[in-house]
């Protein structure tokens, strides 16, 4: 007789640093017999990603609790009840093994039903204190596999497990000749600056690479990334920008010397996962909770990062930053390459098997 086909659903949306990592365990659970689904919200960024990975997708109306009094948290609770009935007639015709959750507030509904519907569910924290869903969500998961060490003291029990951020096998083998082709540069010459902000750009990185360019390329070729409606026309010698990269970012990321980035957790376990050496500008305490500033710290103190605060950010400074970055880019390399958990898959793979394991 042979064994079941064991089906997990897989959740999280908002921004793609909730879904990509989701979509990065894809080989591994299809390799280890897994049917996997997934639940997202009616209009969230997530139907596309998960959509082009082939997947089935599933939405449901889901709300946004916030920290501050806001008269939409009154109507949001009617959203999160009407997701959690969604949720609950989605997984009761599915009939997942486990429930897998990466984060953003679309979890919470879909959490709360397989709990209803006794389903196990694991999350994941990429950051190093828990948002408010995952906050939410936690004393209804088996397990909560967290990506930095400092993560453990906010989860209670022996809930925790330290995984790392699971990362998208094909960033691993981007090709260096096909990121030069990609940038229209010549292979050889001065050091390649990857600049990139995420998904959305970043205004202010932006315009101090702008101002600080006539210096920095007269010691590196720069590839900018500054988000949707963010190009500039600027036309220069060994510089050019994009809005953003999907396909290419794997080879534009193997042709980078260095690179300036916010500090996104995903972004940051791709970096040490590619060796990367690099230069974080984390968004600051008034634009997020501050988990970027958490994030970098953290990285920092390990040896993996080179921190430049947006406060402190000036022409002179970050291009002072970048030499000095450049220059000890051996020293980072090596300390990146001492450690071993780069990359989570691996990790979250072990906590998922145990959580449905095969049956006959």
């Amino acid at each position: 007789m042979g064994e079941k086909m064991r089906k997990i659903i897989l959740t999280g949306g908002g921004t793609s640093g909730h879904v990509i990592p989701n979509l990065a365990l894809l080989p591994s659970l299809k390799a280890a017999g897994f049917e996997v689904h997934y639940i997202g919200s009616h209009d969230g960024m997530e139907r596309g990603l998960v959509e082009a990975a082939g997947l089935p997708f599933y939405g449901i109306s889901s709300g946004k609790l916030r920290r501050y009094f806001d008269i939409k948290n009154v109507t949001d609770i009617f959203r999160i009840a009407k997701g959690i009935g969604d949720s609950m007639k989605i997984i009761r015709k599915i009939k997942p093994d486990v429930v897998f959750s990466k984060g953003g507030f679309v979890v919470v509904p879909v959490i709360a039903a397989a709990r209803l519907r006794r389903v196990k569910t694991v999350i994941h924290e990429s950051d190093i204190t828990p948002g408010l869903a995952n906050r939410i969500v936690m004393p209804f998961a088996a397990k909560v596999c967290v990506s930095f060490p400092e993560t453990l003291a906010h989860v209670s029990g022996k809930k925790a497990v330290l995984t790392g951020t699971p990362i998208r096998p094909n960033l691993i083998n981007g090709d260096r000749l096909s990121g030069f082709r990609h940038a229209g540069f010549i292979p050889g010459g001065k050091p390649v600056l990857l600049v990139t902000g995420g998904s959305q750009g970043a205004s202010a990185i932006n315009a101090c690479v702008r101002e600080s360019l006539p210096e920095l390329l007269a010691n590196f070729r720069i590839v900018h990334l500054c988000g949707k409606g963010n190009l500039s026309g600027i036309q220069q010698p060994d510089y050019v920008e994009f809005e953003y990269l999907s396909d290419e970012m794997p080879d534009v990321l193997a042709m980078a010397d260095i690179v300036i980035s916010r500090a996104g957790a995903n972004t940051l376990f791709e970096l040490l996962a590619l060796k990367k050496p690099h230069l974080l500008i984390p968004l600051p305490l008034g634009k997020s909770r501050g988990d970027q500033i958490q994030n970098a710290a953290s990285f920092s103190n390990q040896g993996f990062s080179k921190v430049l605060n947006e406060e402190d950010m000036t022409p002179v400074r970050l291009l002072a930053d970048v030499k000095a970055l450049y220059g000890s880019k051996d020293t980072f390399k090596a300390t990146m390459s001492a450690h071993r958990m780069a990359d989570g898959v691996q990790g979250i793979m072990e906590v998922l098997e145990k959580a449905a394991p095969l049956t006959p």
